[in-house]
């Protein structure tokens, strides 16, 4: 017997779905808000297009799977904080740990570029 699916069943068949798309799970240790602010800073990078939404959702996939979200939380605030001006924003740039974190960041984002664009 075939069953016709209505619209009512729709939104948990789209859910189920999503569970499967991403079978590894990479990003799922790291905050929804944190992956879409990737997401939309890297497709302001890469243009407004289903391909770009397709290789910037990919590349945080493939950065969470390489770090830890409290290394790439640490990595960010670094980066970030080093943006600042003033003679203390060069603790944020200097010191080991922050070239630390941005060196495991820039190697997971490199690894991101060769696996997702």
């Amino acid at each position: 017997m075939i069953r016709f699916v209505g619209f009512s069943s729709l939104p948990l068949l789209l859910i189920s779905g999503l569970a499967f798309a991403n079978p590894a799970g990479a990003a799922s240790d790291y905050p929804t808000v944190t992956v879409v602010n990737y997401v939309l800073g890297c497709m302001q990078t890469n243009g407004q297009t289903r391909q770009a939404l397709e290789s910037c959702s990919c590349s945080i996939d493939v950065i969470a799977s390489i770090l830890p979200f409290e290394d790439y939380e640490r990595a960010e605030t670094f980066k970030s904080m080093s943006l600042t001006t003033g003679e203390r924003s060069g603790l944020f740039r200097e010191n080991a740990p922050a070239k630390a974190a941005s060196t495991e960041l820039k190697r997971a984002q490199a690894e991101a570029d060769v696996r997702c664009f």
